[in-house]
């Protein structure tokens, strides 16, 4: 099995997609980080809607939001890359102006608005991946999303670091926010238009559309659903435990997200790329038995009391963060090599509908189990994660390799005039046995 055993920065960035789009990437994240985190601030200060007005408002535009998805997949499996990826960052620049447009009192256009942002918040992951996998490949294609992650996490830290230094500047403070995030989008989606990646499939791909089923995953998406709970974890689960049950300071909550933000930046593509030496079945599977361990870890950290508690949820929520680290950095490099090239924009939509879905109705169940107990809430996240995880290691792989008469076919499709020398359609259809035998993604 292929590994990636050094991490070579100019070769990261060249397989990310080059310069112009790691810049991209981050000035999106920049402007990301500048508004989402007070969105709903902006809804109450500056608009004067009710905090639950506000809230399900946003929380309607992210799930209407993942209604494109099906169509995104279908515009990258026509060869789209850089395109999808500079319209995900337009559709949210339409969104911060129809916020700036909305006036006081009008909750119906803040959830247009919102919509809006649902969207390109939605595409934008699977467009992004796809054109990775386009300029990228192998276990190089790996630490390249590894490493778009963490350059992500690091713009949507500074960002929220830079609104938060503003925010004593009241409502004008956030307007002027929200015209800057429309300013970075509008710039990003140049700059990845800019880069003009497109995908050319196959002509025998396309011939072969009808007899090759996209891979139905439906293991490993419904257990996505699960595993995307630990994104929600920092910001949501131990905040609302430390706090309302533990009365800790609002202290640890704050250093439980810095933490979590700076190992992300500075862990998720060694750890990616320490991981690559084994199946990335096998380390997503493991991504799962390290956050049940950590989920564990909390309910016993939670019966420590007050004068321990909050310390070792912080020590803990270090494990958590660990296995986030491992199942980022395996769940989409997975579906990348799952997915047959011409169906991997909707092998990566149906993805995101998992994520999407998952990190919709997290909130909701977290604090639906909180008030019932630490076992509750932590007991069934176990118990549901190891759960995912032992699905996930099961799932047999389909769909996914090509046959070596079908290789030969492909072959044909790339040489003149059709013909495949005999020894080289042997040779490939020889190769394709032994990498049906040898990958399990």
């Amino acid at each position: 099995m292929a590994t990636t055993t050094k991490i070579r920065p100019r070769a990261l960035v060249r397989a990310s997609g080059g310069p112009r789009y790691a810049v991209a990437l981050a000035v999106d994240a920049l402007g990301t980080g500048l508004l989402r985190p007070f969105l709903l601030l902006y809804g109450v200060m500056v608009l004067r809607l009710s905090a639950p007005a506000t809230g399900i408002a946003m929380t309607v535009g992210a799930v209407v939001g993942l209604v494109c998805m099906p169509a995104v997949g279908r515009w990258l499996d026509r060869g789209a890359r850089s395109t999808v990826v500079a319209a995900s960052m337009l559709v949210r620049v339409l969104g911060v102006a129809l916020l700036l447009a909305t006036p006081t009192g009008n909750v119906w256009l803040f959830a247009t608005a919102a919509l809006f942002l649902g969207i390109g918040n939605q595409a934008w992951p699977a467009a992004h991946a796809a054109l990775v996998a386009t300029v990228a490949h192998g276990r190089e294609r790996d630490a390249a999303l590894a490493a778009g992650r963490a350059l992500r996490n690091a713009g949507l830290g500074a960002g929220a670091l830079l609104a938060t230094a503003c925010l004593a500047g009241g409502t004008t403070a956030l307007q002027a926010l929200a015209a800057v995030t429309g300013l970075t989008y509008l710039a990003a989606a140049v700059l990845a238009w800019s880069v003009h990646v497109h995908a050319h499939p196959a002509a025998a791909a396309a011939k072969d559309r009808d007899d090759e089923p996209a891979p139905r995953m439906r293991a490993l998406l419904a257990a996505n659903v699960v595993y995307v709970f630990c994104l929600n974890v920092p910001e949501i689960a131990l905040p609302l435990v430390l706090v309302t049950q533990m009365h800790a300071s609002p202290v640890w909550s704050a250093a439980i997200f810095v933490a979590n933000t700076v190992l992300v930046v500075t862990l998720q593509v060694p750890i990616t790329v320490l991981m690559s030496r084994f199946s990335r079945r096998t380390v997503l599977a493991l991504a799962g038995v390290v956050l049940t361990a950590s989920y564990l870890g909390f309910l016993a950290a939670t019966s420590l009391g007050h004068g321990w508690g909050a310390p070792a949820i912080l020590a803990v929520s270090v494990v958590c963060t660990i296995g986030e680290i491992i199942y980022a950095g395996s769940a989409t490099a997975l579906v990348t090599v799952l997915a047959p090239a011409h169906l991997l924009g909707r092998a990566l939509a149906r993805f995101q509908l998992s994520t999407g879905f998952g990190l919709a109705v997290s909130p909701v169940v977290i604090t639906a189990l909180a008030p019932h107990g630490p076992a509750a809430l932590w007991g069934s996240l176990a118990t549901a994660t190891l759960l995912s995880a032992s699905a996930v290691a099961t799932e047999k792989d389909q769909g996914t390799r090509l046959g070596g008469g079908r290789l030969s076919r492909v072959l044909a499709a790339r040489l003149p005039g059709g013909a495949v020398p005999a020894a080289v359609a042997e040779h490939a259809a020889a190769a394709a046995v032994g990498e049906g035998k040898r990958r399990d993604g």
